[in-house]
């Protein structure tokens, strides 16, 4: 039994990370400390003079633990990634929220692909951006991979070079092949410093390549082609183009951090400044039903917002002094390497930018607040209407549902969705190829997935338990699984954890004549939901969410594989007449669609060989 009052007694006098508990064992705040034996005894001394937050919060710990580290910064690290993974009640979140797309080169590989990511690791790529519209990105990566035979896969080129076989993109000539190993590697990186180039804003090749192919359209009166390069030309503006200059002398890299408050949230506005010009924004809504100190808001969004980027401004500007400045600031330029300013501005040029950064919070708030808190409320009320139905111990904050697809009996895969507090998490979903089966069987799937979750959860529960934080997918259970299907799919369920020890309810949904779904089996009880009720609606979404999952990597598997069944397996193709077939026709479209005469006068084709392959189309017609 946890005696509170023996263990403050055992409080070292050092640095630390302390982690309080509530009588589930669910981590309910996380802090740092210089002294743990001061702070955490302040908690449970008078609480006349404790904030609103603390006194409610004392209420729940019915125990608590702590993590010595040997100086504030280690500590304010680990207090950081400890909030990220474990989202505790009472501290401030910030809010998972769609972040701008950044333009990846991956010059840390051999033979760099260039890619579109909304995440910055620590991989030594290059990153560029946060860029503020996506089709933008899109279309510029459309264009770059026009031009640029560059490689898309993701081979791992450093090891068994030139023992792949080639893709589609190699035969249509969208792709050297480096993968075939005859590659010349200094050829391949003068495109790659081409592109690097372009995104620095230090070339504009790209640019005229695009513009000259439009005016040669227009020049061919193919309107409708010059029309799409004149989108793309504009694409590539906006992504070069500078959206305001903040002054013709600054080129220090900035980010300007400002807050406006509501009565229940904040939103905090960030404004990312590149030599010397605004170049994105984004903007995140925090909860603050305690009403928290506005540089408090300040310091947990800076650790939050920053533990998962691998760029670092030379500057952050913000609107109030911090209290744990000196700390923040080491952290910092140790991401970075080198010295990083963090200023609150009282008067001139950075005080009017701050100002315009917290007009623009304002407006935001405004546009998203009010939205924000009424969602948050109704999908809490809805998740108690699920509780109640169920009579579930605890509210049902996180979600997790699994499905199995097999179209046709072909390569049988799982997925597993999540939704928190009502809405879907998709930085959680997971995707599994099975593994043990050769022929469809949802049961045995089923119990393969979950049982790779959850052996996977138990593992990293135990890297977080001995300190060894690092990105991980699977640490956090939930606290209610649905299965898309009934007993059956119940019963795998509630068999896999028990051989796990590991106690969570599951439910599943069951289905009518008509395979719509009509209610929910829980503790082997149907329970009926009224069709417009929202609980009803909340199920039913989770459901289709896993099912789309589901389907879509099925997809994506069978078209990876689309090119080497529909060709490669076919009687009487080798890879000379596969690759005189795509130089001729362009796309398996047109070589489908071809007559036996047509596939005959191809070279390297004979008769026979035309005959089998267009017989082999047919088959599937």
């Amino acid at each position: 039994m946890f005696n509170i009052d023996e263990e403050l007694k055992k409080l070292p006098d050092s640095p630390g990370v302390y982690i309080m508990k509530n009588k589930n064992e669910e981590i309910i705040y996380v802090g740092k400390a210089i002294s743990l034996r001061k702070r955490v005894r302040q908690y449970f001394q008078s609480s006349n003079n404790q904030a609103p937050k603390v006194r409610a919060m004392v209420n729940h710990i019915s125990e608590f633990e702590y993590i010595i580290v040997d100086n504030e910064v280690e500590a304010l690290v680990l207090e950081s990634n400890l909030i990220k993974k474990n989202r505790p009640k009472y501290n401030i979140l910030l809010r998972d929220d769609k972040q701008y797309p950044y333009i990846k080169v991956t010059v840390n590989e051999k033979y760099p692909r260039v890619m579109k990511t909304r995440k910055i690791i620590k991989d030594k790529a290059k990153y560029f951006g946060p860029y503020p519209s996506a089709t933008a990105v899109n279309d510029t990566l459309d264009i770059l991979n026009s031009i640029y035979p560059i490689r898309t896969c993701k081979l791992n080129l450093e090891k068994n070079l030139g023992k792949f076989r080639p893709c589609l993109n190699y035969y249509i000539g969208r792709c050297q092949a480096p993968c075939l190993g005859n590659v010349d590697e200094r050829e391949y990186m003068g495109m790659i410093d081409e592109i690097v180039q372009f995104l620095n804003n230090k070339n504009d090749k790209v640019v005229d390549i695009t513009e000259e192919r439009m005016k040669n359209a227009a020049k061919n009166l193919d309107f409708e082609k010059a029309a799409r390069y004149r989108d793309q030309l504009n694409s590539l503006i906006v992504l070069k183009e500078k959206q305001k200059i903040v002054t013709a002398s600054n080129q220090v890299d900035q980010d300007i951090i400002a807050m406006a408050r509501g009565l229940e949230e904040v939103c905090v506005q960030v404004f990312f400044v590149r030599d010397g010009k605004i170049v994105g924004r984004e903007h995140f809504i925090i909860e603050d039903a305690f009403n928290e100190k506005r540089k408090d808001i300040l310091s947990s969004f800076i650790k939050q917002f920053y533990i998962g980027s691998a760029y670092v401004p030379k500057e952050l500007i913000l609107e109030e002094e911090i209290d744990d400045l000196e700390p923040i600031s080491k952290w910092l330029e140790g991401k970075r390497g080198t010295k990083v300013n963090i200023i609150s501005p009282k008067r001139g040029e950075k005080l009017s930018l701050i100002e315009m950064v917290r007009k623009n919070a304002l407006d935001m708030l405004n546009q998203y607040g009010d939205r924000y808190i009424k969602k948050q409320r109704e999908n809490i009320k809805t998740l108690e209407k699920i509780q109640y139905l169920l009579d579930l111990d605890e509210l049902p904050n996180r979600i997790e549902a699994y499905d199995i697809s097999n179209i046709s009996g072909v390569q049988s895969v799982g997925s597993m969705v999540v939704f928190e507090k009502g809405q879907a998490k998709k930085s959680d979903y997971r995707r599994f190829k099975i593994r043990s089966l050769t022929t469809p069987n949802d049961y045995a799937s089923l119990e393969e997935v979950l049982t790779r979750r959850f052996t996977r959860g138990l593992e990293e529960k135990e890297l977080l338990e001995s300190n060894e934080l690092q990105e991980m997918g699977f640490s956090s259970f939930p606290d209610l699984i649905m299965m898309d299907g009934g007993k059956g799919q119940v019963n795998i369920a509630l068999s896999v954890l028990e051989k796990l020890g590991i106690n969570i309810p599951v439910c599943g949904l069951v289905k009518d004549d008509f395979h719509k779904t009509r209610g929910i089996i829980y503790n082997n009880i149907e329970y009926h939901m009224e069709k417009d009720s929202k609980e009803f609606r909340l199920i039913y979404k989770i459901q289709e969410e896993a099912h789309r999952f589901a389907i879509s990597y099925h997809r994506s598997l069978r078209s990876k594989n689309l090119f080497k069944s529909e060709l490669d397996d076919i009687k009487g193709i080798g890879q000379k007449r596969k690759i005189s077939l795509m130089k001729h026709f362009k796309s398996i479209e047109k070589i489908k669609n071809a007559s036996v005469d047509e596939l005959a006068a191809v070279d390297s084709m004979n008769r026979k060989a035309a005959q089998e392959l267009y017989n082999h189309f047919r088959k599937y017609k």
